[in-house]
């Protein structure tokens, strides 16, 4: 194992162990709210994930999760949390957070992922060469993207 490797596997480890953003959603009375559940029927690992968005600037302004399963999904679940604390993002960075993450996990990025956009999360590239992970990877992040569609709806 390269150290690269040891290293984005201890990150993985480490999200798993303690991770971000568990919990019940904090959010502003004002705040625009969703919430959508993701389950994957081939491993069992399941989530909800929900959301609170500022209806004046569309910025997403709490993201808190439920769930149960493997070490990848609940680390991938905890580092889109990180991501979203970390930055400001609105419904359309958010979004393309999303879809550079769906490009790396299904192996369709060319050269290195992008470390500024997808921070942490870089760590799960090596999932991408195992077909039957990729959907634990991914549940947070369609998880995310739903709640976006529900939260855009409310507009």
């Amino acid at each position: 194992m390269s150290a690269l490797d040891g290293l984005y596997q201890e990150v993985i480890l480490d999200h798993s162990r303690r991770p971000i953003g568990k919990g019940e959603l904090a959010a502003a009375a004002d705040s625009l709210t969703a919430t959508h559940h993701e389950f994957n029927p081939s491993c069992g690992d399941e989530i909800d994930l929900s959301i609170a968005v500022d209806p004046a600037t569309g910025e997403i302004t709490s993201l808190a999760w439920q769930g149960q399963g493997c070490s990848i999904s609940m680390a991938s679940a905890s580092i889109l949390s990180q991501l979203v604390r970390d930055e400001t993002l609105d419904g359309a960075a958010a979004r393309e957070r999303v879809a550079a993450f769906r490009e790396m996990i299904h192996g369709k990025t060319e050269g290195e992922p992008d470390e500024e956009l997808l921070g942490d999360a870089v760590a799960l590239q090596g999932v991408s060469k195992f077909v039957m992970r990729v959907k634990c990877a991914m549940l947070a992040w369609v998880a995310l993207e739903a709640d976006l569609t529900k939260v855009d709806a409310q507009r």
